[in-house]
């Protein structure tokens, strides 16, 4: 496979592991996936609850990251990302520890990050790539970005409708063929081909959502795509943070289990259904006390659940006051390897597909 270039920082292998929050990605599955050659990625989502030196959950939550980056910097030479998510009430704080602590990409999504550049200073090397889903928020964002900072994206991530967890597409877009990664990723390209001449700098695209195997990595680099975001295929590893109950949801789920359901920050999302699920469609869930106030979007005055504590139970293994999120593929998982086994096999399954 080619190598993936964002900046000045080289990855051997054009894979991102997905950031995947409230705990299933952390220092152990990053540092994994950069000692293979990929990007390895944190997820800044709800360290406030895995991290309780103080009462407060916004100081909480910058020392969880903090601490996550050196911790992951002990185990790996290679290249780690933090996602930050935009609708997060402490998204400026987190940014600021990334890049105090010399991240070497921050990926930001759930809302568009239309300020992210103001954060750098003179000397940062941390390289910024927002997460999108159309063509049309990538030419949004690139103009602000060239606008008020006169900085152009060092890369973009595209996630498509077959991704899990949040979704940046409305209920009847999911199962839309108008609505593809493939059709989204050419309007992406179209999008910002004017500011790459105008620049004379090719802005790397990196897809996500559904992407599973070798040969769909294939599939999408002779697409254009510069590499792919995986984030479902890296939860059945060893060295996924998740509990281990939380990988043998993946193994044991059907492809009927996995469903969309109404999150209560405001955005459809994809998990695997269960029976807390099915008591919050039945009613059996009640508006309750928002205990974190740790997203912007979220209706905690008339949701019935909170879901960032259902998803740390979930990473917890508490199944009983949890889900776990997932994406289109996850019902594939058929056994529980390295990150490096995974690594390879991709490889492989990459080589045959571009005989």
């Amino acid at each position: 496979m080619q190598s993936l270039t964002i900046g000045d920082k080289v990855a051997q292998l054009p894979i991102v592991q997905g950031g995947m929050g409230i705990g299933v990605s952390l220092s152990k599955l990053a540092s994994a996936v950069a000692n293979q050659g990929g990007i390895g990625v944190l997820s800044a989502a709800g360290l406030g609850m895995l991290y309780n030196d103080t009462d407060s959950y916004e100081e909480n939550s910058r020392i969880g990251l903090r601490q996550e980056i050196r911790k992951t910097r002990t185990m790996t030479k290679g290249i780690l990302g933090v996602n930050i998510m935009v609708a997060m009430t402490n998204f400026s704080d987190l940014v600021n520890v990334a890049i105090e602590e010399e991240i070497d990409v921050i990926f930001a999504g759930a809302g568009l990050p239309l300020d992210l550049p103001k954060y750098l200073s003179k000397h940062a090397h941390t390289k910024l790539v927002p997460i999108v889903s159309s063509g049309r928020a990538a030419k949004i964002l690139t103009k602000k970005w060239l606008q008020n900072y006169n900085y152009l994206p060092d890369a973009f991530v595209l996630e498509g409708p077959l991704a899990g967890g949040h979704l940046g597409f409305k209920k009847d877009q999911l199962d839309n063929p108008e609505f593809t990664l493939e059709k989204i990723l050419a309007e992406v390209h179209e999008a910002l081909k004017p500011f790459e001449k105008e620049h004379n700098k090719k802005i790397p695209l990196i897809v996500g959502g559904g992407v599973y195997d070798g040969a769909d990595i294939d599939y999408f680099m002779k697409r254009g795509a510069s590499a792919v975001q995986m984030a479902t295929r890296f939860v059945t590893t060893f060295e996924c943070d998740a509990d281990d109950a939380f990988k043998e949801t993946y193994l044991k789920a059907k492809k009927e289990d996995i469903v969309f359901i109404d999150s209560p920050v405001g955005l459809p999302g994809r998990a695997i259904n269960n029976e807390y699920l099915e008591d919050v469609k039945k009613g059996f869930k009640k508006p309750f006390q928002c205990p974190y106030d740790c997203i912007i979007t979220c209706k905690k005055e008339d949701a019935p659940y909170c879901i960032t504590l259902a998803l740390l139970n979930a990473k917890n293994g508490k199944f009983k006051n949890g889900f776990a999120f997932a994406g289109s593929n996850a019902y594939r998982a058929k056994e529980i390897i390295s990150v490096k086994t995974l690594v390879d096999q991709l490889k492989v399954e990459y080589k045959n597909a571009t005989r």
